[in-house]
This record gives structure tokens, sequence and C-alpha cells, in this order.
């Protein structure tokens, strides 16, 4: 697979969690679309996604459709990952992101070789549910591992779990990766060597493995195992207030 094609790929998911019709297009800013039942972001709020250079936005109303179409015609594609120069333009009430997005070609996989052992496990186990509970609310919820369709890969110290990875199947054959180390267990390598397994599972089945990461050590961890990253991912909840500087825009 060329990186063109790993780009392909990701973007046919994103348009498809868009529910609504929209392209990813380099040219005249990202293509707006209302659409409230967006996958891309939380309900009610705005999800932008960019990827290769490339945008694309959902938005739940057409008042908040007016309020995007004057961002995107001011602001570059990778501006508009960026809070900061978002909130130049924009009456933003909330922000989740952003994240960076990164995707895998089974050729530029770099697995991790001997060291630890690591056991295949049902997801839900009890040793699962300690791991998430000692990691706490946020970091748990960061990780998504409660989420995930697949097998667990973990690793245990101890009989204790220590560190766990495995992915959730989404549309368009991708496998979305999470991973999670227990507290006091971090940098130690622990969270590749699980990633590791669950991103082979992935790939001998056929699917694209998605790393999301925001945290630098996660971003690490995926470029580590051969991951690209391809572009960025952002959701906003705005006031459906228009400024005066934006009352001009299009509605889409």
């Amino acid at each position: 697979m060329t990186s063109d094609l790993l780009l392909d790929r990701a973007r046919e998911l994103w348009t498809e969690l868009a529910v609504k019709p929209v392209e990813f297009s380099s040219s005249d800013g990202a293509n707006v679309v209302v659409s409230p039942g967006s996958q891309l972001c939380p309900p009610l709020w705005t999800g932008i996604v960019v990827l290769g250079g490339a945008g694309i936005v959902t938005v739940p109303s057409a008042q908040v459709a007016q309020l995007m179409a004057g961002a995107s015609g001011t602001l570059s594609d990778e501006e508009l990952v960026d809070e900061d120069r978002l909130r130049e333009l924009l009456p933003l009430l909330d922000v989740l992101g952003p994240a960076s997005l990164f995707y895998l070609d089974r050729a530029d996989f770099l697995p991790v070789q001997g060291g630890a052992v690591v056991e295949e496990v049902v997801c839900g186990g009890d040793g699962l549910a300690v791991l998430v509970a000692r990691a706490g609310e946020e970091d748990a919820g960061e990780s998504g591992l409660e989420d995930i369709t697949s097998p667990a890969f973990v690793l245990r110290e101890r009989d204790e779990v220590v560190a766990a990875a495995g992915y959730q199947a989404w549309p368009r054959s991708v496998a979305h990766l999470s991973v999670l180390v227990a507290p006091g267990h971090r940098g130690r390598g622990l969270a590749r060597v699980v990633a590791s397994a669950a991103v082979a599972h992935a790939l001998d089945a056929g699917l694209l493995p998605q790393w999301r990461a925001r945290p630098h050590p996660s971003k690490r961890v995926a470029l580590a195992l051969g991951f690209r990253e391809l572009g960025s991912q952002l959701s906003i909840r705005l006031s459906d207030v228009v400024p005066p500087a934006l009352a001009g825009g299009t509605t889409v």
C-alpha cells in the first residue's frame, strides 16, 4: 500500500463517519456540511478532521455552518485544528483535542521482537477492570480500553495486569487502537509491547490500524511501531451567536 492509498482509506473512514455526503478538498478551505448525526464529534458539537492537508467539517445546524464557513474561508486547513487560531474567530464554548491521527501499512510495521510474554484474554476480564480503576477515569477514558471489541493483549506482573491493548472495530475495516499502562509502570516500553501484539492481530485480520493520540508519549509509541501521522481531529462546541466579522459567511 502506498502512502496515497493509506491516505485514501483514512479519508474514506472519516467521510463515512460524517454521515452526510462531504469530501476532502485541497482548495477553497475545508468543506462544511450540516450533519446533526455526525460521528466526528459529540452530539451538537462541530467536528473537524484534516488529513493530508485537506479538511472536512460537520456542524449541527445551518447557523453553526455559517460560522464555520466563514472561518474555513479565513483559516488554512491546518489552522482549523489549532485551538488558539479558532478562538480568534469563533465563539468557542468547549474543545476536545486536537488529536493526531496515525495509520499503518503492514509493510511499515515494526513489531516488538522477544522480551515479555503477552497474554491474549477476552476483553472485559477482571484484570482489565482493575487496570482501568488503577489508571483513573481520565487516563482510562482517553485510552478507550473499555470500548475494545478485539481480545485484549496484556502484560502481568505478580499476577496483576499492568499494561493492556486492543482495538475497536470501526467502519471501513478500521481497527481503532487502545492502550493503557498502569501508573508506576510507565516509561518502561510496556505500551509498545502490548500495542505491537494488538496491531499484529488487526493486520492479520485484514484491518487498517488507526492510532489517535494526544499525549506525546502515545505519539512516540505509534511512531516506534511504524505508524504514519496523516492528520488531526478536533471537536468544538460553539455558541450560535454569529460574530459580526463572520456574518457574511456562506451557509452550507
